[in-house]
């Protein structure tokens, strides 16, 4: 009888596995399972991420058309939601401009920020925070802004 064979109750010889060649084969069953298990998530992140640029991007040229009504943008008071429902003492408001009020979320269903005026001149600003709705933050933590 060699090494890695046995005798069966029948009387027959039948071959095995040692320890050692199912715990290789089941170390590399997992690498690989978690190599594309990375692959297949990190990839929703990214998703997620190139959707809520889409949706600022989006909302940008709605804030456009809001702003050729009404003869401004809204307020950061007033915020996205003007966008939705008309805001109080507003008489030209000629809306809804956004149907979904999903869309003004990002994709990781946060609040975007709205801030009226912005920085640097800008006439306003929207942020998602990111996934962790935090700010600041690397990779699919990173705050996305309307003017990158």
């Amino acid at each position: 009888m060699r090494k890695n064979e046995f005798k069966c109750a029948n009387g027959t010889l039948s071959r095995g596995f040692t320890l050692i060649e199912i715990l290789i084969v089941t170390t590399i069953i997992a690498l690989i399972v978690a190599f594309a298990a990375s692959k297949i998530f990190g990839g929703g992140d990214k998703a997620k991420a190139s959707l809520t640029k889409a949706r600022i991007s989006g909302l940008a040229g709605t804030l456009d058309l809001y702003k050729l009504d009404v003869g401004k943008y809204p307020t950061t008071q007033e915020g996205l939601r003007a966008l939705v429902q008309a805001p109080g003492g507003t008489s030209k408001w000629n809306g809804p401009y956004e149907r979904n009020e999903d869309n003004i979320k990002d994709a990781w269903n946060n609040e975007l920020t709205y801030r009226s005026p912005g920085d640097q001149n800008r006439p306003y600003e929207i942020t998602s925070l990111g996934a962790d709705a935090k700010d600041g933050g690397d990779g699919a933590n990173k705050d996305i802004h309307s003017w990158e």
